[in-house]
């Protein structure tokens, strides 16, 4: 009797497998949710790390997987063209590893946080330059406006006692 109902359980979830493929949901899920599969590591191994489970050295992997889950899921979302553009986060992955493994370790290795800074100035300086050749130019540029009709304008005259 018992192995029936486990071979009458097991059709039924081959059935289900079978007709959920069918519909196209594995397809569906896998098009659309695939960079939780370096996210979730990602933060798996942040959560592991505090819990006291894993080595230090743990949160250079976790930090290149949550950064790069991000990332692609940015680009899922929105495109895969905004690659063109994003492409150096994949450098401040790499940075925001090592940063993490840098402020965690004991023993501090000389290499670590100035590899990190390096790498993240260099990723967030690209990232600059990308961004500024898109649309965003026309941002940063209303962005510098407001805050020099700011400073020229409302800054100073809050009352508190400063005066021109």
């Amino acid at each position: 009797m018992k192995n029936e109902k486990a071979i009458g359980l097991f059709i039924v979830v081959a059935g289900l497998v079978i007709l959920l493929g069918k519909l196209g949901v594995f397809a569906f899920v896998g098009r659309n949710f695939w960079p939780l599969l370096l996210l979730l590591p990602g933060i798996a191994l942040y959560v592991l790390f505090y819990a006291r489970m894993t080595p230090a050295w743990s949160l250079l992997p976790a930090g290149v997987l949550s950064v790069y889950g991000v990332l692609f899921s940015i680009t899922n979302i929105w495109g895969a063209g905004l690659m063109r553009n994003l492409w150096p986060v994949l450098l401040l992955g790499v940075a925001v590893g090592l940063l993490g493994y840098g402020m965690v370790e004991r023993r501090r290795p000389e290499f670590v946080y100035p590899a990190a800074l390096i790498i993240g100035a260099v990723s967030v300086v690209l990232l600059a330059f990308t961004l500024l050749q898109t649309g965003i130019i026309y941002v940063f540029a209303v962005l510098l406006i407001l805050g020099g009709i700011w400073l020229l304008v409302g800054r100073g005259r809050t009352g508190r006692g400063r005066g021109w």
